[in-house]
């Protein structure tokens, strides 16, 4: 309850910075008048008209009686035990900042004065919002958002008259910084007698304090509530009733006014002030106390001394806010509500199985597996982006298992690693009843609506839904398009420039005079720097160094970056742009890649925060100049633009899947030129949530000599992170296709070597691919699982077959997987596998030394890996690596971009080819990623379309507004 107060109009706005303990931040003049009280007027004896009831009129100044000793007292354990507690919290928690948040109207009066004296008593900061006594309503409910959102700030008083205190403003403040209890939330929690997270009215604890102290013990007495409505008077009712009293609540008006008065043991007066009570309506032996508007004439030495007891028990509340704020930003065990599946037989396809199942909301899922609604940005009701703060808070929490999920050479079909992924994390989470994550990249639109469709898993083991997972999700990809090519239309428009202006012309316009003033930008510093020109005052340059300051001068035939867009249009692989007439002549041939095969994505996957992400950003290279100089995006002066374009898409997506297990949708880099794994950053947001014995699932594209190698070598170099298991997906329809049989194509129908059993081309393809696949992972150090996944052409006799031969060839386990057709029951035995193997020590290992020469490190993965007996440089790739080495880029570990089809660098070449020598045409750099690339063979970085794309099923139900045809 807010009694009515004095007030005078606010002055002019100020702030001034506060300070541990007595600190106080201002923003209104910290003077007023006095504001309204608190008192408790004990008995002054007979008076005449007969016996007087223990009410006082007046108490001198000099005098103090055994009553105001009682509450002396009384304040003094309040204000002890919270100065106690304040520093029991500092000393667990050094950087924190205990902070009360005060907004008011007009300026301080004598209520807000003794407030901040027991915020300096016992320790607080004070930060004060002043507004004027006409603000509306909307201008107090933007101050309460801001101090909502504010973390510093563990409670806010809303010293306001009760008319500005209405539904919305309550309604918007939040119940746990709502250190009155005046907020629905809390009143109910009182009611229902739970307090371990709500608050109770410090102006109720006081009158309730008051009211034990008594003379005479009041509890099974009846206490009368005269007057007064609000939150103050309803706590204030419920408290005493908790406490063994009866309380009545009366009107001024009441015809049976007199009666309950003078049956009272206790009377709580809540008027205006405007009305009082007899003195002989009081029975001889009542307490009263009476909470009414400051009266000149009714000044009490009591009235300081209980608002001060109302003060000590607010700040008590921001200390306990500030302890639950505390405890909430520790680690939270998982409380996991499953979705149950009721598999098919036979299977419905994926897009009709994702839509029978209703995921839970996203707030609801982050909710189960610790996340807090601060770190959570929702897109939606089924997908939310999650804030890196969460590394900060969980920093200190040790990390869960951490699995890869691999594969042996696949067919152009694709062998399931998605879908074991999730039937894995269904198994572990629902089944096994263990904290499990899943980590997989976003799906381009260039598939989707190609041939290969989504990515979203399948049958029983998929993200759902599947039409969000697959379509657009929440923009990152468009994020990468729109800064890849604001680099691109960079680059033209500053060789356009260049190539029409003079040294000054460029200097004027770069560096523009702003009311008179030049300055160069912080960007351009950063290049002044690096040209070794230290000096900030653009006038103080020379004319060499305003010509070395604004002519990047670019060599034309050596610009490597591309234009991007996610869809497979083959027409675009090469281009001419700069044809109109008002380009001037600067006609070049450039061309345009796959969204996913932008260095950018690669960036998004390997940064590990948003500083390490500026940093690559800013450092990538995009061409040469004509003096052999890289030239980089931070030469260009639009770095700092890349990095606000991908500030959102840093952060990774949660999504679930059909049992209602979490899943982090992030990043989505091309396997065979980049990397092809997903983001480090949501592996280990997700390693911190699972919790020490919990385990973070995450996969690697394409066969085990590219995204697992990339991924150890690469990925863990840029991440810190070390693997515990890799699993190894294998299907006997690979299997038979590296044991000799006919090729296999997307869209062909399956020769019947691959519907029939085979068990001679099962072994065949065990002894060779399968094996080498488990040896590339030994070489790491790395335990390995072997999962198949089985589908329904496959015997048991192949099915038997492969476990057997796996585990001769060193798999700690081989395990067939079902996960398609009956979800996470049907991967259990893989999850009992992996979590077995996950308890065994790892010897991880890097493959080669950062340091060693980068021809060496391309032989090294050449020959340990793919079973080469060398290498052979084109003169091209020779020429590459001087000038890498020279410009300082040898240290950064390799990429190798060659096809996924075979161990080597010919596709049709299966199981584990030997006795050849792997060519090296070119050599190339990501800089900004940290990898250099050498180019096996012809490399695609901009699919084409097949003649019936994936599109020609796909449509809208204009009626219903669901999608047909993704699957």
């Amino acid at each position: 309850m807010r009694l009515s107060m004095l007030r005078r109009a606010c002055g002019s706005l100020r702030t001034h910075p506060g300070s541990r303990g007595s600190g106080v931040s201002h923003r209104c003049p910290p003077t007023g008048p006095a504001g309204c009280r608190l008192i408790l007027r004990p008995a002054s004896g007979s008076t005449s008209g007969g016996t007087s009831p223990r009410v006082a009129v007046h108490l001198e100044k000099n005098h103090r009686r055994e009553d105001e000793f009682e509450i002396d007292s009384s304040l003094k354990k309040v204000v002890q035990s919270t100065k106690e507690a304040v520093l029991a919290l500092q000393r667990k928690n050094p950087s924190t900042q205990l902070l009360l948040a005060i907004i008011q109207t007009g300026e301080d009066d004598s209520l807000l004065e003794i407030n901040k004296k027991m915020a300096g008593k016992i320790g607080l900061n004070i930060t004060q919002i002043c507004l004027s006594e006409e603000c509306s309503e909307d201008e107090i409910i933007e101050e309460v958002l801001k101090l909502n959102e504010d973390p510093r700030v563990h409670g806010v008083y809303l010293h306001l008259p009760p008319a500005s205190l209405t539904s919305r403003v309550l309604d918007t403040l939040k119940p746990e910084k709502d250190i009155d209890g005046i907020t629905d939330l809390n009143m109910g929690r009182l009611v229902r007698g739970d307090l371990s997270k709500g608050f109770v009215s410090p102006m109720a604890r006081a009158v309730l304090d008051l009211l034990e102290r008594h003379d005479a013990p009041l509890e099974g007495k009846t206490v009368l509530l005269l007057g007064g409505e609000g939150p103050f008077v309803s706590a204030l009712q419920c408290l005493i009733e908790r406490s063994g009293m009866a309380a009545v609540k009366i009107n001024w008006s009441s015809r049976i006014l007199k009666q309950q008065v003078m049956q009272a043991d206790a009377v709580v007066l809540l008027g205006s002030g405007k009305m009082d009570v007899p003195s002989t309506w009081f029975r001889p032996e009542a307490a009263v106390i009476r909470c009414e508007p400051d009266e000149p004439a009714a000044e009490t030495l009591s009235k300081s001394e209980l608002w001060s007891l109302t003060a000590a028990y607010r700040t008590q509340n921001v200390v306990r806010s500030c302890s639950r704020w505390i405890k909430e930003q520790q680690y939270r065990p998982w409380h996991l509500r499953n979705l149950k599946l009721q598999p098919l037989t036979p299977v419905p396809s994926d897009i009709e199985i994702s839509r029978a199942q209703m995921p839970k909301p996203v707030n609801q899922l982050a909710e189960e597996v610790g996340l807090l609604p601060e770190e959570l940005e929702a897109y939606g009701r089924n997908k939310a982006k999650v804030r890196l703060s969460l590394l900060d808070r969980l920093h200190a929490e040790p990390d869960g298992k951490y699995i890869l999920v691999a594969g042996i050479t696949p067919t152009p079909l694709g062998e399931g690693k998605s879908t074991v992924t999730i039937g894995l994390v269904q198994a572990l989470s629902a089944h096994l009843k263990l904290n499990s994550f899943a980590c997989l990249r976003q799906p381009s639109q260039g598939p989707t609506f190609g041939v290969k469709g989504g990515a979203a898993g399948g049958g029983y083991a998929q993200v759902i839904p599947m039409e969000e997972f697959n379509l657009h999700l929440t923009g990152d990809i468009h994020a990468i398009t729109a800064a890849n090519n604001l680099v691109a239309a960079a680059i033209d428009a500053r060789m356009l420039h260049e190539a029409t202006q003079s040294d000054k012309a460029l200097f004027n316009r770069l560096v523009p005079s702003v009311n008179g003033v030049r300055r160069f930008s912080p960007i351009q510093i950063s290049r002044l720097r690096r040209l070794g020109i230290n000096t900030t005052d653009p006038a103080s340059l020379s004319p060499q160094e305003v010509s070395a300051f604004v002519r990047l001068d670019l060599d034309p035939s050596k610009i490597t970056w591309q234009r991007v867009v996610d869809t497979n249009d083959r027409f675009l692989r090469k281009i001419t742009v700069g044809q109109a007439s008002t380009e001037k002549g600067q006609i070049r041939e450039t061309g345009f890649d796959i969204a996913v095969a932008s260095e950018i994505m690669a960036i998004l996957a390997l940064a590990d925060s948003l500083e390490d992400m500026k940093i690559r950003l800013a450092r990538m290279v995009v061409g040469t100049s004509r003096s052999g100089r890289p030239v980089t995006t931070e030469d260009l002066g639009v770095s700092g633009a890349l990095a606000v374009l991908m500030k959102d898409a840093i952060k990774p997506t949660l999504m679930q899947t059909l049992e209602g297990t979490p899943v982090f949708v992030h990043a989505g880099p091309f396997a065979n030129i980049a990397h092809g794994n997903s983001s480090v950053l949501a592996d280990k947001l997700a390693l911190k949530l699972v919790g020490q014995d919990g385990f973070v699932v995450t996969e690697a594209g394409f066969g085990a000599d590219i995204g697992m190698e990339k991924f150890f070598n690469i990925k863990c170099r840029a991440s810190g992170l070390r693997p515990d298991v890799v699993v190894l997906v294998a299907t006997v329809r690979a299997l038979k296709m590296h044991g000799g049989g006919p090729n296999v194509s997307a869209g062909a129908p399956l020769p019947k070597e691959y519907i029939d059993e085979n068990l001679s081309l099962v072994a065949g393809g065990c002894h060779s691919n399968l094996r080498k696949q488990i040896q590339i992972a030994h070489l790491f150090g790395v335990p390995v699982v072997v999962a198949l996944n089985v589908f329904k052409t496959d015997t048991q006799a192949e099915i038997d077959l492969v476990c057997q031969i796996a585990k001769e060839c060193g798999a700690s386990d081989a395990v067939p997987c079902h996960h398609w057709a009956q979800g996470g029951r049907g991967s259990l035995e893989l999850a009992q596998a992996v979590n077995e193997a996950a308890s065994r020590p790892s010897n991880f290992q890097f493959l080669y030394n950062r340091e060693m020469p980068i021809a060496e490190k391309i032989r090294t993965i050449a020959q340990r890996v793919y079973g080469a007996d060398d290498i052979e440089l084109s003169p091209a790739a020779e020429a590459k690596i001087d000038y890498y080495n020279q410009q300082g880029y040898g240290a950064l570990p390799i990429c190798m971009a060659k096809t996924h089809l075979s161990l080597s660098h010919m596709p049709d070449k299966k199981g584990a080819p030997t006795g050849f020598v792997l060519p090296i045409r070119d050599v190339r750099a990501s800089v900004g990623a940290g990898f250099i690339y050498p180019l096996v063979g012809t490399m695609s970085t901009m699919p084409g379309l097949p003649t019936r794309p994936c599109f020609y099923d796909i449509d809208l139900d204009p009626v219903t507004e669901e999608i047909t045809g993704l699957f």
